[in-house]
């Protein structure tokens, strides 16, 4: 629903109609540190045009999570945030930002990786085949798993283990012998619980919001295998049908509302030792010698896999790895 009709009222003898425009946002969870970005823009988009554009965010009531590329592409809701590891076949480009042991060393260089991949052609075409514009990401740190039982805190421990990871981080899981599993966010606490898994892999708000913090015995603190990219996305043909007002309002607030959603996100990562103490939680760190392992058998033999297979299904893919270490170097100048 991009314009709907509000009825201002009769003025010397002839109704007069006011346009406003409403998008729908599909999200999923609660709120949380993860869609801050999403609500401040809301927010900004509203403020800026005096209430004549306005967003309205559902979590869960308007698709599965795994669902909302599909719904955007059909035009069911104007916006929606997603992960890529969720149907890696329908966005296969952004996964380099998913590949293992990347060395991004926090959420500023995580944003400007991302957007830069965001903005390269191959990227925005393949995005342009579901009806989608990539508007923002949703920047995480770096994924830690937490279990029960005693701590996974060596390869050989890792053997066999079930895992709850997607993507680049489930591969990297799965190279070292472990089994992962792509169960959604939400089903992560009952999987743990039930046994269906034995650790779960998340970032720090992920660990809160789905309470696996809440049965967890440990948690590795410096794994750092890598993260999953989310995009927030709208449905091109309701961006094209902006007025160049409210297109602006809603470009120019991206910015912002990142920038809110990383001071946010910082308050989490606060606290995050606190709750590690409250609830029990053993901070577990792994030797280097095993994460220089792990990194052998994951960083390198991953990439090259998947660089040689995008590159066979036709897409830039050295290009875009290569994007993403040019963008670190110049994060860091």
């Amino acid at each position: 629903m991009w314009k709907t009709a509000a009825v201002a009222g009769l003025a010397f003898g002839f109704a007069t109609e006011a346009m406003a425009t409403e998008w729908n946002v599909s999200v999923w969870g609660k709120r949380r540190a993860f869609t801050e970005h999403v609500e401040k823009l809301a927010e900004l988009v509203s403020a800026k045009t005096n209430g004549e554009f306005t967003m309205n965010i559902s979590y869960g009531g308007l698709s599965k999570n795994k669902e909302n590329l599909d719904g955007i592409s059909i035009g069911a809701f104007e916006m929606a945030q997603f992960c890529a590891g969720y149907h890696r076949d329908k966005n296969r480009a952004i996964t380099v930002l998913e590949l293992p042991f990347l060395g991004v060393a926090n959420l500023d260089e995580e944003v400007a990786v991302s957007h830069a991949v965001y903005a390269h052609p191959a990227v925005q075409d393949e995005m342009a085949q579901w009806n989608a514009r990539l508007l923002m990401t949703s920047p995480m740190p770096q994924y830690n798993i937490v279990g029960t039982g005693e701590p996974r805190d060596t390869l050989a421990k890792m053997d066999g283990m079930r895992v709850r990871a997607t993507g680049g981080i489930g591969n990297a899981f799965k190279s070292v012998g472990a089994v992962p599993t792509s169960v959604t966010a939400t089903e992560a606490y009952n999987a743990m619980e039930s046994g269906v898994v034995d650790t779960v892999a998340f970032a720090q708000h992920a660990h809160f919001a789905y309470r696996t913090i809440d049965i967890a015995e440990w948690w590795t603190a410096n794994l750092n295998p890598g993260t999953v990219n989310c995009p927030v996305v709208v449905n091109i043909d309701a961006y094209e049908a902006l007025s160049d007002a409210e297109r602006e309002a809603l470009d120019s607030s991206v910015d912002e509302a990142i920038a809110h959603y990383l001071d946010n996100y910082g308050k989490v990562l606060a606290k995050w030792d606190a709750v590690l103490a409250e609830k029990n939680v053993k901070k577990v760190m792994l030797e280097q010698g095993e994460i220089d392992a792990f990194r052998a058998k994951a960083a390198d033999p991953i990439r090259e896999a998947w660089i040689k297979d995008m590159t066979a299904q036709g897409l830039p893919a050295q290009e875009l790895y290569d994007l993403v270490m040019e963008t670190l170097k110049k994060q860091r100048m």
